[in-house]
């Protein structure tokens, strides 16, 4: 029934929610369409142009005014529809391929405002000049990098191949500031991590959903089964994951339910929107001659699973733990999705510009739409043992101007937000508190993962009152 992606790329991406999107590098004419164009309409537009080109205090080149009236017109649809200039074009490739050029790092918000390294990825530039887990970044070149947000930074950071910066770098025990300074080289960013965290039961992290990701889960798996041949349990953490190639989703979800499962669902106003996507190969696999789900352990489908998501879990993350909860496969643990439910396709315009289009809402196998509602967790956990911490400020889907409404119920309204002085609070307190460091000691909610595939006492988010332990977890895939 459904549509090989043979020819066809599902990817996305995104800073704050993932997109799911479909690209495809075909002509604009996918449809035929009498478009009605509104010549009144079209004449005032034209008007306003020659007005700006004769009365505007100073020139303005034409392919600035078109350029611009294009990117407005399709940013008014909805928060996901852009126009991709060059460089944003350049990114969305990039980003899909996992890989970028420029340092190396993995970084977050540090103390004092400055960048934090979290870690270098290994054998990357920066690796190899010494860069160090837990150095702060305080310049780039000559330029400081307090009060810069994390994605100013990246972008800084980023530059064409061979081209040098110089970080100046404090860190802990050393009396002054180091310098490094590197050359930028083409990164391959890996998307999968995981490791054993107890006796029988292991950790696995996807962080964006790339082109590789499905073959990179699966030879952490097999390593996985390598260290603990006899695993009793996994926990898939889909935590700030935003989304990205759907391919990737479908591959997660397939390694863990029945053979041939419908993993998701897409409809739209396009006959090719109108999709169902299943656990084959055809559906998840980036090559035809290959399929890195063919040799997992048999066991894979019907071990104890728990799935960590919060408010920065969108798109393809929303979509794992959507047909993983609808098969009663795994139980979902944490906070409230983004809710981030629905296509994009990108649209080729030149040889370096595209439209992003939103052309299709998704479902779960169960036909439920997580559009501007998310995916709500069958164990509500926090984020820290005192509280949720900034996650229940977070902006969600139904947050942004001009989302796309939810057509399968009425959208739920706006979660409550706490009086300005229990944010301020949060806030606060939050600024206080260490970045947490996910699949490291000091990570509650992995902890209270681990206690539910035990059976032991979980405990829930602070509107719970009570601890809980459930000696029955979600274990077994359901052929429904």
């Amino acid at each position: 029934m459904g549509k090989k992606l043979k020819n066809t790329g599902l990817i996305g991406l995104g800073v704050v929610a993932g997109i799911a999107v479909s690209l495809q590098f075909s002509a604009m004419a996918q449809k035929q369409v009498d478009t009605g164009l509104p010549l009144e309409e079209l004449r005032q537009l034209a008007d306003v142009y020659g007005l700006i080109k004769s009365d505007y205090v100073e020139s303005v080149e034409d392919k600035k005014l078109l350029t611009e009236a294009i990117s407005g017109m399709v940013a008014s649809l909805d928060p996901h529809s852009a126009y991709l200039d060059k460089k944003s074009y350049a990114e969305l490739r990039e980003g899909s391929q996992g890989k970028f050029v420029g340092l190396g790092i993995e970084i977050g918000a540090g103390d004092d405002g400055y960048i934090k390294i979290v870690a270098p990825i290994e054998d990357s530039p920066a690796y190899r000049a010494g860069i160090k887990p837990g150095d702060l970044i305080t310049r780039l070149d000559s330029t400081p990098l307090k009060g810069l947000t994390l994605d100013e930074s990246v972008k800084k950071m980023r530059g064409e191949p061979n081209s040098k910066v110089t970080l100046t770098i404090l860190r802990k025990d050393e009396p002054q500031p180091l310098t490094f300074t590197i050359a930028r080289e083409e990164i391959h960013q890996k998307s999968v991590k995981g490791k054993v965290v107890a006796p029988g039961y292991a950790w696995l992290r996807i962080s964006q959903f790339q082109e590789p990701t499905v073959d990179d889960m699966a030879a952490k798996i097999a390593e996985l089964y390598k260290q603990e041949p006899n695993l009793k349990g996994l926990i898939l953490d889909l935590r700030n994951d935003p989304g990205g190639v759907l391919q990737g989703a479908i591959g997660v979800a397939a390694a863990f339910l029945p053979k041939d499962a419908p993993i998701v669902s897409t409809n739209g106003q396009l006959p090719d929107s109108k999709q169902i996507y299943y656990g084959r190969a055809e559906y998840y696999s980036m090559r035809a001659d290959s399929d890195a789900l063919a040799k997992l352990p048999e066991a894979i489908k019907h071990i104890p699973m728990a799935v960590l998501v919060n408010t920065g879990s969108a798109s393809a993350s929303e979509i794992v733990a959507g047909a993983l909860q609808d098969y009663k496969r795994a139980t979902i643990i944490g906070s409230q999705t983004f809710g981030k439910g629905s296509v994009q396709t990108i649209r080729q315009l030149t040889a370096d510009t595209a439209v992003k289009l939103t052309t299709a809402r998704y479902y779960t196998p169960h036909g439920r739409s997580i559009q501007a509602k998310g995916i709500t967790p069958d164990l509500q956990v926090d984020e820290n043992e005192d509280g949720d911490g900034l996650n229940a400020l977070r902006m969600r889907e139904a947050d942004l101007t001009r989302h796309l409404s939810n057509d399968r119920e009425e959208e739920a309204a706006k979660q409550k937000r706490d009086e300005l002085e229990e944010q301020i609070r949060i806030i606060a307190q939050e600024k206080k508190r260490k970045p947490l460091e996910y699949g490291g000691n000091e990570d509650f909610q992995l902890k209270q993962a681990l206690n539910h595939l035990q059976g032991l006492p979980v405990q829930l988010a602070k509107q719970e009152t009570k601890l809980v332990a459930r000696t029955e977890p979600r274990t077994k895939a359901v052929d429904e």
